[in-house]
């Protein structure tokens, strides 16, 4: 309401000249504008200096200690999801938001989890003596912890084999016909991997029972000092495979155990991790053909390996798992914003782990305990965003994203008209140098925040300088299933980020992944874990609180030139990439038309009465522009994934990390016509081309 203005009517002219009734007109919208929008309506935190205040007091009340008391409570006893100790995690993180005074709620599902029953391994070599292999770490006062599941691949069928090892490499297609090349054939045999290569173990064993192995056994080159078992699961695809496209809701509609759609999610041969140690035993004792010529580089001079079998070392080997039905639980903390209330800034961590999870995931789980404390300082002293926030901890991303994956396809149609941005981060710290991955219309506002936060490395320096110094600035796109962004964008077409410090780090996934090792190797003062925090909070305020949305659209547009110039190299001469140059071109007026508009809009907003209208308009179209990207059908024969950008290729040894479904049509054109496979590459192209051209539309907030 614009407020009555109480003065003498004898002190206004009986009849206003022109100029008179346009000041007085300017005044009251001017005065209608502040009164409405800022004292009464909005708190004061949204000038630009109130904004500066609360970023500033939000990184001086970081803390090393606390986040290392955190991490101390989060390890102190494994929590794998679908168990009694993952579920006190979840108590745990819930009272921690609700003790600070937040809004909170849960979101439970039924999902299909696989846990060990009992596993065996022993190798007969040719001098007649055999070896029992323990399975499992000692790790406390050299006994194992009852509470940590025994070394397992989740979702590997139960089976035995009694056959002859053999040594693959990585697992590659490339590998498997180095072999052949050798005169080696693996059929019939137990084949042994290391990891790498850039496959998942899924992938290592998918191409095992394609070359007619009857078992597969992982070991990592560093798994916990040689003595740890790096598990995981080997489920095709991301989300429950009881609902696949829908949330697992209790009394919600499931798919049987047997039911087509779901076998093929489960690979077909029994497989399991094994440790450094025993991997090496066994691999010392092989004879049979040499080791490839190409892969003796890279194995290392400590690894005793020269042959590459098969045999004459005989494996005995037995898995038996089952898989059943279990509660998840996903915690949320909310932060209710104060003029665009439905419109959300998601930040968000998975909480269960392998094992105790120093590492994988609380790292990241206690920066964001961490970030929940700071903001609720900030509710006490006045902040309240302009957007709302939400903390989000996930159950059962170790078993393929479950916890998200269920909600955002529960919550699709929200995220797809309100979901600002979501902010991940999984492993927040694994040792030195940081790390960033984004879609590309956040790059910049990456890049300025990490210009205020402290280098946890270097004395004196902030944490931008040394990241590009050392040539490590490049951010990192989001096409792999790594951890739980791939659901928000890939399904959904939200706007997102992924942080971490560090990569590969030895005790992944192992009982070694414990609190002592991050305070002896990991992060020894909690520092970096402060400069995750510090990068991960600073985003979500800009991105709450800021006027317009701090997106930059040139940075896409640079991206998808790249793109379409680096697919130019896996295509002949004959596939025009004439669609993608002119959508290209499009989506980059587009984006000029934006900003031009922008900035008349900035110009007009001392005057303009309805410039929050018009702000939010902009905010929409800003939002909204990454849904474009997406195709409603989805990939081909992969139609959960929809991100036409931005997306894994169904070839694991696909060089191609973009256009996933060109990536697609072009493994798929090896094995048809040559006719066929190019009118399917034509199609693809013309698919992203429609994409890039939908974008563009909705930037422009107009339709086509």
């Amino acid at each position: 309401m614009v407020p009555c203005l109480s003065k003498p009517r004898a002190m206004f002219p009986a009849t206003p000249s022109p100029l008179g009734t346009f000041v007085l007109v300017l005044i009251l919208c001017i005065v209608g504008f502040y009164t409405v929008n800022q004292p009464h309506s909005f708190p004061p935190s949204f000038t630009s200096h109130n904004a500066s205040y609360f970023r500033h007091m939000f990184l001086s009340s970081s803390s090393n200690s606390t986040i290392a008391s955190y991490l101390r409570d989060l390890t102190q006893h494994p929590h794998l999801a679908g168990t009694k100790l993952g579920s006190d995690t979840a108590r745990y993180v819930l009272n921690h938001f609700r003790d600070l005074g937040l809004q909170t709620h849960t979101a439970k599902y039924e999902a299909l989890l696989s846990y060990p029953l009992h596993s065996s391994l022993s190798a007969h070599f040719s001098d007649g003596s055999c070896s029992e292999f323990l399975l499992g770490e000692m790790v406390q006062t050299n006994q194992a912890d009852p509470d940590v599941v025994p070394p397992y691949h989740a979702y590997s069928p139960s089976g035995s084999a009694y056959a002859k090892a053999a040594f693959v490499n990585y697992g590659r297609d490339e590998d498997y016909r180095a072999l052949g090349m050798l005169g080696v054939n693996v059929s019939g045999c137990i084949v042994m991997a290391r990891k790498g290569g850039g496959l998942t173990r899924g992938a290592v064993v998918e191409k095992a029972e394609a070359y007619g192995a009857v078992a597969v056994l992982i070991y990592a080159d560093r798994d916990g000092f040689g003595k740890g078992f790096e598990r995981g699961h080997v489920l095709r695809g991301i989300g429950d495979p009881l609902t696949p496209g829908w949330a697992g809701v209790d009394g919600g509609e499931s798919l049987d155990l047997e039911d087509s759609e779901v076998l093929k999610r489960f690979p077909k041969i029994p497989s399991m991790p094994l440790s450094t140690e025993i991997a090496e035993t066994i691999l010392h004792s092989l004879v049979g053909t040499e080791l490839p010529q190409e892969w003796k580089s890279s194995l290392g001079s400590n690894v005793r390996l020269t042959h590459v079998g098969p045999g004459p070392t005989m494996l005995n080997f037995t898995y038996q798992g089952e898989k059943k039905v279990a509660t998840i639980e996903n915690v949320f903390a909310v932060i209710k914003g104060s003029e665009e209330s439905d419109r959300f800034v998601l930040l968000g961590n998975h909480r269960d782990a392998w094992t105790y999870g120093a590492v994988d995931p609380s790292s990241g789980t206690a920066a964001l305990l961490d970030i929940a404390r700071r903001f609720s300082l900030l509710l006490h002293s006045g902040w309240t965003p302009r957007r709302t926030v939400i903390l989000c901890s996930w159950d059962a991303e170790e078993f393929g994203m479950i916890g998200s994956t269920e909600w955002v396809e529960q919550n699709l149609v929200n995220l797809g008209s309100q979901a600002v941005a979501y902010l991940n981060v999984d492993c927040a710290v694994q040792g030195p140098g940081f790390f960033a991955g984004a879609t590309p219309q956040l790059d910049d506002l990456i890049l300025e925040v990490t210009e205020k936060v402290k280098d946890p490395d270097a004395e004196g320096a902030v944490l931008y300088e040394n990241w590009a110094a050392d040539g490590n600035s490049n951010i990192l796109r989001l096409s792999g299933l790594d951890s739980d962004f791939a659901p928000f964008v890939q399904h959904a077409g939200v706007p997102s980020v992924d942080l971490y410090y560090g990569k590969d780090f030895p005790v992944y996934h192992t009982a070694f992944d414990s609190y002592d090792w991050m305070t002896q190797y990991g992060d020894p003062f909690f520092q970096r874990h402060v400069a995750v925090a510090g990068v991960w909070g600073l985003l979500a305020l800009h991105l709450a609180d800021d006027p317009i949305l701090p997106f930059n659209y040139h940075s896409y547009v640079d991206q998808l030139q790249a793109y379409r110039n680096r697919l130019r190299n896996f295509l002949d001469q004959s596939i025009s990439l004439q669609p993608l140059t002119s959508s290209i071109q499009d989506f980059a007026s587009a984006v000029k038309e934006f900003d031009e508009e922008l900035n008349a809009a900035r110009l007009q907003e001392a005057v303009d009465c309805f410039v929050h209208s018009k702000r939010r308009a902009l905010n929409d179209r800003l939002m909204l522009a990454e849904k474009g990207f997406l195709d409603p059908h989805g990939l081909r024969e992969r139609n959960w994934f929809k991100h036409l950008v931005f997306g894994p290729p169904s070839d694991h040894e696909s060089k191609m990390d973009f256009f996933p479904g060109v990536a697609d049509s072009i493994a798929w054109s090896a094995t048809s016509s040559e006719k066929e496979g190019r009118a399917a590459i034509r199609h693809e192209i013309w698919k992203v081309a429609r994409a890039i051209k939908k974008a563009a539309s909705a930037l422009r907030g107009e339709f086509m």
